[in-house]
């Protein structure tokens, strides 16, 4: 897995990638002028451009890695994760995108302010916003580190901190307006280099004779030696004998020895050597059979896998209503209308993106399970077509899937970026052009240092939690804000507050090293167990909980005038009631 000479055809498709960014972005520079510009786009962004802008921004490294990556590893109970990213559009289409964009707000907290009048509130929203944002950059920095670090066999900071640049870089330069064609042009290359490759293999999979099914664990084509780059435990399910060079269950081992089964530990550094047709150890949790890989009902790793199944999916579903990044991009459509047209297109792009990434995920189970040891398997995508097809029809697909890795990290970035430089501007600075730029680099520079700093888990699971965190802060508040006239701004406070702390608090234990076990106990490591790395299941429900209470308690502090606030919100825009907050804005 490493080694090999670096195939030109990848580095040419890294670079072709991220410069048709920067140069994309350049052109968007040339039409941003106002602070509309750079934060809404001057909300003239029609349906289609922003349908495929949004499904650029939202399909992250997350997508374009993670999700292939956790169903080779944990089959059919991974597939939660593309149905739920795609399906929480659904509600996005349902109950917040036009009343949301009829609010004329700017940003998250600017609807806070508009519909509880609290400046409080707006300030607490502001500080959970880019909350969120950050920590949904720093999987996207750490995936790059990752993509580069494996195609280039360089250090993995560089590609973080390369990534980081150009992302900064586009986003002072012309902020919204620049982003949204980087990010419409984006979207059809992931689409692309997903799709191509998955398309090829299928061909290549049909072809052959292949028992997906077997009660066996799978095995290796020929004599393969795995680094592992992190400790890791593993699991094997029948004896095998292995080649170790380095920390084997805590002890140095430089030679033959047999595995027997159940769980053992490898250091960080070792070399293990895998003769031709031997069955591959797994991370531990997951399935170690093709058989168990195919049920569901094994969960994702640990104990509790109907809870960690059901937390998941209320975590993606509901976290994708409150994603900041997504929210602002129904600002920059015309009106209401064109923002639920929009979300309806979005759904249709993504369902169609997320047939690729479960392909691959499959194929990668087949083709190169070594990374079933290494606990990096969100690098499957990118060593599949090297794997399977030799000669330059597989260099050309590898350099394929390099671009659309990269623009992963690109688009998603870049729109989380925007989203945290707005609010920063506007709540914390005077909402100028300049304000907004000055935002933009320090917002970028936080997790870049936290990516380089922090334990990289799969991207899938990390951005699974910041989902959880989003669905238990700005999902309650928008969703009760939107349509229930009893909502107080000291109720929303103290929702946001306590689903944020809690799903928060689990976010950081994860982050730091937490491994599933029990419900939530201590160990070694710190805290862990299911509740803490799928919060989604308690802290959503407690979320919309106290906020109801709190806000039945202070039901005199309702807004006089919710009547009017839930007119402008919820009635057609042909009746004229409606209008853009947007006179507090400076234009440079």
């Amino acid at each position: 897995m490493s080694g090999q000479p670096i195939p030109v055809a990848t580095v040419l498709g890294l670079l072709a990638a991220a410069v048709a960014t920067v140069a994309i972005g350049v052109y968007g520079v040339r039409l941003a002028r106002t602070t509309s510009d750079f934060l809404v786009a001057s909300r003239s962004v029609g349906p289609r451009w922003n349908a495929a802008a949004i499904s650029g921004e939202y399909l992250s490294a997350a997508s374009f890695l993670g999700v292939a990556g956790l169903i080779a590893k944990y089959g059919a109970d991974a597939l939660w994760y593309p149905v739920g990213f795609t399906a929480g559009y659904l509600g996005l289409l349902l109950f917040v995108a036009a009343p949301l964009r009829r609010s004329g707000a700017y940003t998250v907290p600017d609807f806070a302010e508009f519909r509880l009048g609290s400046t409080r509130l707006r300030k607490l929203a502001m500080v959970v916003v880019a909350v969120i944002c950050i920590l949904y950059m720093v999987p996207q920095f750490q995936g790059a580190g990752l993509t580069v670090g494996i195609l280039l066999g360089i250090p993995t900071w560089v590609g973080a901190v390369a990534v980081a640049l150009i992302v900064i870089a586009n986003v002072v330069g012309g902020g919204m307006r620049s982003i949204t064609f980087v990010q419409a042009f984006q979207y059809w290359l992931k689409l692309t280099a997903v799709a191509v490759p998955a398309l090829v293999l299928a061909a290549h999979f049909l072809g052959e004779e292949h028992d997906l099914g077997s009660p066996a664990p799978p095995t290796v084509a020929e004599r393969t030696t795995v680094g592992i780059t992190t400790d890791v435990v593993v699991q094997v399910s029948e004896p095998v004998a292995v080649g170790v060079r380095g920390t084997l269950d805590g002890a140095e081992v430089d030679g033959t020895v047999t595995l027997g089964p159940g769980e053992h530990e490898l250091g960080s550094g070792t070399a293990l050597i895998l003769e031709a047709g031997s069955p591959v150890p797994v991370v531990a949790g997951a399935p170690a059979t093709d058989a168990d890989w195919l049920e569901p009902g094994s969960g994702l790793g640990g104990e509790h896998p109907l809870f960690q199944v059901y937390s998941l999916m209320v975590g993606i579903f509901l976290g994708t209503v409150g994603l900041p990044h997504v929210l602002v991009r129904f600002y920059t459509n015309p009106d209401g209308r064109t923002a639920r047209r929009t979300s309806l297109a979005v759904i249709g792009l993504l369902g169609l993106f997320y047939l690729f990434p479960t392909l691959l995920g499959v194929f990668a189970r087949l083709w190169v399970p070594q990374l079933l040891i290494t606990g990096t398997s969100d690098a499957a995508v990118l060593l599949l077509p090297g794997s399977v097809l030799s000669g330059p029809g597989g260099q050309l697909l590898a350099a394929l899937v390099a671009a659309g890795a990269i623009a992963a990290f690109l688009s998603t970035s870049s729109g989380l970026l925007v989203s945290v430089a707005g609010v920063l501007s506007t709540d914390v600075l005077r909402g100028r052009v300049r304000d907004f730029r000055v935002a933009a680099v320090l917002a970028g520079v936080v997790p870049l240092l936290l990516a380089l700093g922090m334990v990289s888990v799969d991207l899938s699971r990390t951005v699974g939690l910041v989902f959880a965190v989003a669905a238990s802060t700005l999902c309650p508040l928008l969703v009760l804000g939107i349509w229930w006239r009893g909502l107080t701004a000291v109720g929303a406070a103290a929702g946001m507050v306590t689903g944020g702390l809690v799903a928060g608090a689990a976010a950081l234990l994860t982050a730091v090293g937490g491994a599933p076990g029990g419900w939530a106990e201590w160990t070694r490591t710190g805290w862990s167990g299911a509740v803490v790395g799928y919060p989604a299941a308690v802290s959503v429900p407690l979320a919309f909980l106290i906020m109801v209470l709190v806000s039945r308690v202070t039901r005199g502090q309702v807004p006089q005038d919710i009547g009017r606030t839930f007119t402008r919100m919820h009635a057609p825009e042909r009746l004229g009631v409606g209008r853009d907050r947007e006179t507090d804005l400076r234009s440079l």
